[in-house]
């Protein structure tokens, strides 16, 4: 421990969603929310994640890095999400561990890493280094029949939606176990703390609390200019997409959108609890709250139905609402952040010191307006190594197991092994441009002007190949 006063170092509230889009109104639901971070805060208003996929996006949050260096490749065992060999070499060293050095009690609810909690992996007696108190959802996101490892222990969840909605259980004041609230009830003035927050929505299978599954009935997903398109001139598992969205999965695809508003409803009455609560005893005013996503999301954009893992802005770019002591109020930062430097900022704030092998950089001199240490990163990488599975895809015969991945709509794969790829990201006052070539037999690029081609329409490629491998040389 270093020789700070543990009563003067601040307090953290970080709430992750899964699956939560900002380019398709993601934010939208959250109307609690936004009053109480943004309009008292920050809103970044180009945050992006530096892969498109729960597990290795979720990893780089934790350890500063991108995904090539934390090894962390999708949401397999074997690609490294949550393996023996991840817990040996990067989870002892995630942002956490640092602040409980420092005297911190901390706390963790939700869902971690999507193998977390099985067999092979530690099982639920495995608790992550850094954390008090530890409930970690087993497994991928659901709202019920869950199980949760609670401080290693198992809880198992049924299906009554009086005391088993997962998001209710994690942060909310409508039943009798309140996890959060609960151990917000034993914090002081004394004690610093670090809450992290991870429900389940909007993340299939989309299920909404009952007192909120009838919102929202007349609003269907956005029509933007590249809905129910098809993939032309790009990567070929975008090129397999039909031409046109048929009807029916039209219909599914604005049933999803909705049951995702609806599914954020109670994420909303959360954070409010959680406010009312750090207000109640006043912690609130030396509290930071962060509010952010793990990855965005599509709904029938280029005709791909639900899902994320793409290089296009729906599925890169994430909400970040950010309030706290010494924030300017109910400010817009359009300087481009990433998932990656989210850890560095916490440590700032709470002034410890910065681990040397982080990838990304804080955002404290925007939150806090210190012009002289303005960053002068303009470009930044998007990878993703494709998934596919093992197992035969009913109803469509024409694509071998080991190719694709995630196909259950109408045969329209939303992955394949070889959707990897790598991307040069730049954004600034003079340039705003992706480029990626995959890792693939066509060796395919895409690129795009996304000042001139917000919705990517226009596949530039060979344009911008020369900056691509130019920046890939200084970040790689």
């Amino acid at each position: 421990m270093s020789e700070q006063n543990t009563g003067d170092l601040p307090n953290f509230v970080v709430i992750l969603t899964d699956d939560q889009d900002v380019s398709l109104g993601g934010l939208t639901p959250l109307k609690k929310t936004y009053s109480i971070v943004k309009k008292h805060g920050a809103e970044f208003t180009n945050m992006f994640v530096t892969t498109p996929l729960c597990c290795p996006s979720r990893a780089s949050i934790l350890t500063g890095k991108y995904a090539h260096n934390h090894e962390v490749q999708n949401n397999s065992v074997n690609g490294n999400c949550n393996s023996i060999s991840w817990q040996k070499e990067y989870e002892n060293k995630a942002f956490i561990t640092y602040f409980k050095k420092e005297g911190y009690s901390t706390f963790y609810a939700g869902k971690y890493l999507n193998q977390y909690g099985k067999k092979g992996t530690g099982g639920v007696k495995h608790m992550p280094l850094g954390w008090d108190k530890w409930i970690g959802l087993v497994g991928n996101s659901c709202y019920y029949n869950y199980s949760l490892s609670v401080d290693g222990k198992l809880v198992k969840h049924g299906s009554n939606p009086e005391k088993d909605y997962l998001t209710n259980v994690i942060i909310s004041s409508c039943y009798k176990v309140d996890h959060a609230l609960d151990f917000l009830s034993q914090q002081n003035e004394t004690v610093p703390f670090f809450m992290f927050l991870s429900p389940p929505a909007p993340h299939a299978p989309f299920e909404p609390f009952p007192a909120y599954k009838n919102r929202f009935s007349n609003i269907s997903a956005p029509r933007t200019p590249n809905f129910g398109t098809g993939g032309k001139r790009k990567h070929w598992l975008l090129r397999q997409a039909p031409k046109y969205l048929s009807q029916s999965v039209i219909e599914s695809v604005d049933d999803v959108f909705r049951n995702r508003w609806r599914t954020l409803l109670s994420v909303d009455d959360g954070v409010h609890e959680i406010y009312k609560k750090l207000k109640w005893m006043r912690l609130l005013e030396n509290t930071y709250i962060f509010f952010t996503s793990d990855n965005g999301f599509h709904l029938g954009q280029f005709s791909l139905p639900w899902d994320k893992r793409q290089l296009y802005e729906f599925d890169i770019r994430v909400p970040l609402l950010v309030r706290g002591p010494g924030i300017r109020k109910n400010i817009a930062i359009k300087h481009p952040v990433l998932n990656i430097d989210l850890a560095p900022t916490f440590l700032e704030l709470a002034n410890i010191p910065m681990p040397k092998d982080f990838d990304g950089e804080s955002f404290v001199p925007y939150l806090k307006n210190i012009k002289e240490r303005f960053s002068n990163r303009t470009s930044f990488v998007i990878e993703h190594q494709g998934e596919s599975t093992n197992k035969r895809i009913p109803g469509c015969p024409q694509y071998k197991p080991e190719e694709v991945h995630t196909c259950e709509i109408d045969c329209i794969c939303e992955d394949s092994w070889n959707n990897t790829y790598i991307c040069i990201r730049k954004l600034s006052n003079e340039e705003n441009f992706i480029s990626c070539i995959f890792n693939d037999k066509e060796n395919f690029g895409e690129a795009y002007n996304i000042t001139k081609d917000p919705f990517q329409m226009k596949n530039l490629f060979p344009s911008f190949e020369f900056a691509f491998y130019r920046v890939k040389k200084s970040l790689l």
